[in-house]
């Protein structure tokens, strides 16, 4: 899930199989905790164009004698084009907000009270290059 902390609402928008295109809702009462992790007051849950935030790039914890994120090669043509379309629907919808400041945070469903993994300061540009993968329990101020 990809959740995005904001001065002031996004606009709300249902998913809808039929349109390839971004998702953002209100919190629910099962994700309604993830509040903790953002200073920004409106906090709302950003689906990519399966719904949720799985088609958004993304790098899964491993767990070993240290946790950390295993780099990520994607060498599917039709993957790398549901990355770049999420990529770019994301950016536009952050740019268009108006917002200067955004804070994003990627957790799996149901992970909302663990505790934030890594802490980054992006330019919201940076998610378009294609090197760039949410890491799972990532929290990100990015800049516009």
């Amino acid at each position: 899930m990809l959740y995005a902390g904001t001065t002031s609402a996004l606009p709300r928008k249902e998913w809808n199989k039929d349109i390839r295109g971004l998702s953002v809702n209100s919190l629910t009462e099962n994700d309604a905790s993830i509040i903790n992790q953002f200073t920004r007051r409106e906090v709302q849950c950003i689906g990519s164009t399966s719904g949720c935030g799985c088609d958004f790039p993304h790098v899964i914890l491993t767990r070993g004698e240290s946790i950390g994120y295993p780099e990520v090669i994607v060498d599917d043509p039709e993957w790398e084009a549901s990355e770049l379309v999420n990529r770019e629907a994301l950016v536009a919808l952050l740019r268009d907000s108006g917002e200067k400041t955004v804070e994003l945070y990627g957790v799996w469903y149901g992970d909302s009270a663990k505790q934030v993994n890594v802490r980054e300061e992006i330019p919201i540009a940076r998610i378009l290059e294609p090197d760039f993968r949410f890491k799972e329990r990532g929290s990100y101020t990015g800049t516009l």
